[in-house]
Parts: structure tokens; C-alpha cells; sequence
């Protein structure tokens, strides 16, 4: 469980503590951490959803994909190497 503030949200999406006027400003967040952020990611695309952010690596190793879901959320694909065991 996390809270993350909205302009700590526009910063990460949009590199801006402000939240853009045309984006659906989101009621809350929520990350789905899977084992192909590639592919889920390609997936959403050709679902036509607009992406914020795409197979972005952070600088703790994280790649994470963004965007606003229909119901306004905003969601997280992410991929985190620290939660998985080595191969």
C-alpha cells in the first residue's frame, strides 16, 4: 500500500509537478508488476490505449509503462527485478 501524490504522479509521467489540463487527472493508482513488460506493453498499444509512459527504465532498475485507465486510474505495467528470483 502506497499513496503517491499527485504532482510526485506529473512529475514521474510528465517530468512536471503540474498534472496536464488534457489528461483525465486520476482518482487513484495502482501497479500490476508482470513478467514481460514488453509484451503486455505492446498489448495495451494495440488496444489503443494512450500510454504516459513507455518501458521506461528508473534509476532503482524498475521499467514501468503508464497510463489512464477508462475508469481513470492510473495504472502501472511494471516489471521489478528485486521481487523475482534469479533464473
Amino acid at each position: 500500500f502506497a499513496i503517491w501524490p499527485l504532482d510526485q504522479a506529473a512529475e514521474s509521467c510528465f517530468g512536471s509537478g503540474e498534472w496536464p489540463a488534457d489528461v483525465v487527472r486520476p482518482q487513484a493508482w495502482l501497479e500490476f508488476d508482470v513478467e514481460d513488460v514488453d509484451a503486455a506493453t505492446r498489448e495495451l498499444e494495440e488496444r489503443g490505449y494512450r500510454l504516459l509512459v513507455r518501458n521506461r527504465t528508473e534509476p532503482w532498475s524498475q521499467v514501468v509503462t503508464r497510463l489512464i485507465s477508462p475508469e481513470g486510474l492510473l495504472v502501472g505495467v511494471t516489471m521489478t527485478p528485486w521481487m523475482r528470483k534469479p533464473a
